[in-house]
């Protein structure tokens, strides 16, 4: 007994006819998605139904756009994700019950059916030989009691109740797509349109990002370079492109991915079901002493709370660009692709009509052009052995050109046709110029070498501080023996980038800027060369000639500290005075401040002097009061005659001390006057 007699409907309405429009044109972007259009002529009320992968469902219920001169759209219909769950459920079924009628008979016991004439609930199905041949023999329970019923291959058995035969015909459907579970059928049902009218309908997936790749023929030396691009396209839409308008789109658009066609249940807060409070009394257990008044409440930042609202997604871009086409030479001409552009956004459509199946990848050209160019010699690291060879072009197509990958091939002498090496092409904007490495050229040798250097180039003073402006140059030098490639004739131009450095100034000419840094270029005139780059930044050295700790030096007295322990912190002592001579020294004689500088330096060495007076009488009056110290002791220790020698030992000692401290303290005044003198000079 066949499936079909087992399950017919009864009279459910079903939808017009659905019609199924072919791709017209694909739309593939560098972002990894496609704009697939489909389009034919819809008869009268009819639907359009065509089928997509799953993983793009999202895609097309986000951006599906239909469009239809005469019709109104009535909505979108596709099955469920889980379309074989949402069939079985509420049903006696399940799908294993349709591996074969009896399963599926006994799946419907106690179900009311109509087999052989006979109206009853199914108890149970099975199989019996009759004749050499399988009977389908069911058991029924009627109103006249239970009765075995053996049929015929022809006979029907029909479901009475036509809501179950209904689900159950859906649910055999849903079997049926569940086959090809990969993809989903979608149906777009139109109303009030009477006549046959061409209808589009078109929608944005994600797809595999096409991938351009170049072919450049570059000139021996300046001259013009022959650019194609091909692009390597796939077709992972689920259906054919036969004969379909190709577009390759470069640009940069935003673009968002949502789950439409999953279910999402949101979660709720679970309360609890409210029974009576359940009564519980406590024993007095007595009285007890009053509590004590309870503390303020604390209020601080754990009381707060804030609720965190997402920010607005940002709203997708719009793309749009152009091409044009270029004479051939004897490379073999590709044809050239139609262009459109638009802010950011460049689209080259291919002249014929392409086509490839699904799943199949293709290797189209879409450019072909003639750009101007010029080989030189690129150093990108002043410490590599040899130069990169490469060629500038300028971008004079008029259209951005896309990021992809150049082989490069020789176009004249020993390099025609050959390969020379791969290239990155990074995305080229109209009229720009772009510089393309593709070998090393070992012909040529480099080395480098580096130095740095600070010299004074002018002085500010201020009370107690000379200033010096100090000029620092550090410079490399990169040394070249093109002489190998120069009989050969190759390269002229050299292009040099080198990194930038934090606060100093470039002292060579900057052709360009970049993510490279910066970028120098120089023709060599023939054999060896040296280039060098300098860069160059002021420094500002502060020498301190009077420590600002000590005070006035008017007020200072040498019996407050060390001397000599600070010699270093007063005007005249070692240091500040070498340092400054070495500045003047090196300091031109045009340089703005020298004069006041050589003031300073003049009075530093006066300073000296006193310092060095001061010092000696210092000294002594240290050595003369240490003598006093000592006879005041043995003044107190003697008695007798011995005390008497001891007391005028003692008043000789004292005398001798205070003229002694009179002496430094002239001599460190005539230098502490001396300082004042400086430090008012130099304000």
């Amino acid at each position: 007994m066949r499936l079909r007699h087992l399950l017919p409907l009864l009279c459910v309405a079903l939808p017009a006819a659905a019609q199924d429009l072919p791709v017209r044109a694909v739309t593939l972007s560098n972002a990894g998605l496609a704009q697939v259009e489909r389009a034919g002529t819809l008869a009268p009320d009819a639907a359009i139904a065509f089928r997509v992968p799953v993983e793009d469902v999202d895609d097309v219920l986000k951006s599906l756009l239909v469009r239809d001169p005469l019709g109104t759209v009535q909505g979108v219909r596709l099955p469920a994700r889980d379309l074989a769950a949402e069939a079985f459920r509420g049903l006696p079924l399940r799908p294993d019950d349709f591996a074969n009628r009896l399963s599926l008979l006994r799946g419907l016991r106690g179900q009311s059916v109509a087999a052989g004439g006979v109206t009853g609930r199914l108890v149970d199905a099975d199989e019996a030989m009759v004749n050499d041949a399988p009977r389908l023999r069911l058991t029924l329970v009627t109103a006249e009691g239970l009765r075995g019923i053996t049929l015929q291959e022809a006979d029907t058995v029909r479901l009475t109740d036509p809501e179950l035969a209904a689900r159950v015909q859906r649910a055999a459907e849903a079997l049926a797509a569940a086959a090809s579970a990969d993809t989903r059928g979608v149906e777009i049902r139109l109303s009030g349109a009477a006549a046959p009218r061409d209808v589009s309908v078109a929608y944005v997936a994600a797809a595999p990002l096409w991938k351009p790749s170049w072919r450049l023929v570059v000139p021996a030396g300046a001259g013009e370079a022959r650019l194609q691009g091909w692009a390597v396209v796939e077709n992972r839409t689920g259906a054919d492109w036969d004969g379909v308008r190709l577009s390759l789109v470069s640009g940069n658009p935003a673009a968002f991915a949502q789950s439409l066609y999953s279910p999402i249940r949101v979660q709720r807060p679970t309360l609890p079901v409210r029974v009576a409070e359940n009564v519980q009394v406590r024993p007095d257990t007595g009285a007890v002493p009053p509590p004590p008044p309870a503390p303020a409440p604390a209020f601080g930042p754990a009381a707060r709370g804030g609720v965190a609202l997402a920010a607005p997604a940002p709203a997708p871009a719009t793309q749009a660009a152009e091409m044009a086409d270029r004479a051939p030479d004897t490379v073999a001409a590709l044809p050239a692709a139609l262009s459109a552009s638009a802010a950011g956004r460049v689209a080259f459509t291919l002249p014929s009509p392409v086509t490839v199946r699904g799943g199949e990848t293709a290797n189209l050209p879409f450019l072909d052009a003639t750009l101007p160019a010029e080989r030189l010699w690129w150093v990108q690291d002043l410490t590599a052995r040899n130069p990169l060879s490469a060629v500038r072009l300028r971008n004079t197509t008029g259209h951005t050109l896309p990021d992809g990958l150049a082989t490069v091939y020789g176009a004249a002498g020993a390099e025609a046709g050959q390969f020379l090496g791969d290239a990155e092409v990074r995305a080229v904007a109209p009229e720009e110029t772009r510089l393309i490495a593709f070998a090393r050229d070992r012909d040529v040798r480099l080395s480098s070498a580096s130095s740095a250097a600070e010299r004074p180039v002018g002085i500010e003073t201020r009370r107690g501080v000379v200033a010096v402006r100090v000029l620092r140059r550090e410079e490399s030098a990169l040394a070249l023996d093109p002489r190998a490639a120069a009989d050969q004739g190759r390269g002229a131009r050299v292009v040099v980038d080198l990194p930038r450095r934090a606060n100093f100034a470039p002292r060579f000419d900057v052709a360009a800027e970049g993510d490279f840094g910066l970028r120098t270029e120089t023709v060599l005139a023939g054999g060896e060369a040296t280039l060098r780059f300098a860069w160059e930044r002021e420094l500002r050295n502060e020498l301190a000639v009077w420590d600002a700790g000590l005070g006035d030096p008017l007020l200072l007295r040498w019996r407050e500290f060390d001397v000599e322990q600070s010699l270093r912190r007063l005007p005249g002592g070692p240091g500040t005075l070498e340092n400054l001579r070495i500045v003047l020294d090196r300091l031109s004689a045009d340089a703005p401040g020298r004069e006041k500088l050589a003031t300073v330096v003049e009075r530093l060495a006066a300073l000296r002097g006193w310092l060095d007076a001061a010092r000696n009488a210092i000294r002594q009056a240290k050595i003369a009061d240490g003598a006093l110290q000592r006879a005041r002791a043995a003044a107190e220790d003697r008695t007798g005659a011995e005390r008497e020698e001891a007391r005028r030992r003692l008043t000789a000692a004292s005398i001798v001390a205070e003229q002694m401290a009179a002496t430094a303290d002239t001599a460190w005044d005539a230098w502490a006057r001396g300082v004042q003198q400086l430090l008012a000079g130099m304000e």
